[in-house]
């Protein structure tokens, strides 16, 4: 049978939600499990606010427009992430300004981030806005990161699309930004089939955010709007398969990290390094091959015997759409998707999967 990179892990509880829904009508993007999705997400984070979206990508273009990025604007963006972090700057016409990274978290550097704030603002250019990731779940040096937000006055959005769970101390990750970005893709750590969410301490931002993802219809008993609004609220029925998701999301980060141990303990690559004081929920277990020609040796076998792997993200700014972008790079990005491979790690997987896996990568390292 096929072993998927991270497909979808029902708890059994989600039914239950959905057969509300039903029962009650509320066939729509509004309704009890939404609002109540909403707290629930709010209360696991220790955040005061959330609005539940139809995507990630939302969740971000919401924050980008609460933080007035408007044409021309330039907003900072990590570079090594996927394409949905860096596309919704281009929907308000900005520019992104991408920072490559630093090799202990793989997430954003600090140093390259100050450089580039420097620089844009030398030239006239001082960035409005800076979107860090923390890839793979592992918590990016966020602490350092909003302290230079925080010292030239630039909105921090922090997208935690991949990091549900994850932590730095005891703090959540996607609470220590301005805004906090979270997806519920098919292959997150929990699924709404499709959505994400907003998040903030500003309550006035987050019912903006509502006001924007419901069309920007303004309180008036005919359809009238002042402003522009989008079709980005997550429907009830999809909210309640997030509330069954919230009470084993604890148990599938449990899983997720014994996958990791478990290919740690078998495999003996250069694993994903977890810093002191961080907490991965290792959504994805990645590791370092020796050069591009070991990874893509290892990838195409695994694949023939029908076991799904991935490179890790190509970065945005050796993107072909992003080309003519300003950049600041070091080169551990770029080395890090030559080398670097993605292991399944769903939390449905089975001891038999994952040894049959590492069977399959030893026989290729052994060679």
């Amino acid at each position: 049978m096929r072993i998927w990179l991270s497909s979808p892990h029902m708890g059994g509880g989600e039914l239950k939600y959905v057969h509300e829904a039903f029962e009650q009508n509320w066939i729509a993007p509004l309704g009890p499990n939404v609002d109540a999705f909403e707290r629930e997400l709010a209360s696991y984070l220790g955040s005061s606010h959330a609005a539940a979206l139809s995507s990630g990508t939302a969740a971000l273009h919401l924050a980008l427009i609460l933080s007035g990025i408007k044409r021309g604007d330039e907003v900072l963006c990590q570079s090594f992430t996927f394409s949905a972090s860096a596309n919704p700057i281009v929907y308000q016409g900005a520019i992104p300004v991408f920072i490559d990274s630093e090799i202990s978290s793989w997430n954003m550097d600090p140093d390259l981030l100050e450089e580039a704030i420097l620089d844009r603002t030398r030239k006239g250019k001082k960035p409005k806005a800076c979107i860090a990731v923390h890839l793979y779940g592992m918590p990016a040096k966020i602490e350092r990161i909003k302290e230079i937000c925080q010292q030239y006055e630039i909105i921090l959005i922090e997208d935690a699309a991949e990091a549900l769970g994850s932590k730095l101390g005891e703090k959540k990750l996607g609470t220590f930004g301005d805004f906090g970005i979270l997806s519920f893709n098919g292959n997150k750590i929990i699924t709404t089939s499709g959505g994400g969410a907003l998040v903030s301490d500003n309550g006035e931002a987050v019912s903006k955010a509502r006001f924007y993802a419901t069309q920007a219809r303004d309180n008036a008993p005919h359809y009238q709007h002042s402003e522009i609004g989008y079709n980005y609220r997550m429907s009830n029925i999809s909210a309640g398969i997030g509330r069954g998701q919230m009470e084993v999301l604890e148990r599938w980060i449990e899983l997720r990290r014994r996958n990791f141990d478990f290919y740690r303990k078998h495999l003996h690559f250069e694993w994903q390094h977890e810093p002191e004081g961080c907490f991965s929920n290792r959504w994805l277990s990645c590791a370092l091959l020796q050069s591009y020609h070991v990874r893509e040796e290892l990838r195409l076998v695994l694949a023939s015997q029908e076991i799904e792997s991935r490179p890790l993200w190509k970065p945005m700014h050796l993107q072909p759409v992003f080309s003519d972008c300003p950049s600041y790079t070091s080169g551990v990005s770029e080395n890090l998707f030559q080398r670097g491979l993605c292991f399944p790690s769903g939390s449905n997987l089975r001891i038999a999967d994952l040894e049959r896996i590492c069977e399959v990568a030893a026989s290729v390292t052994i060679k």
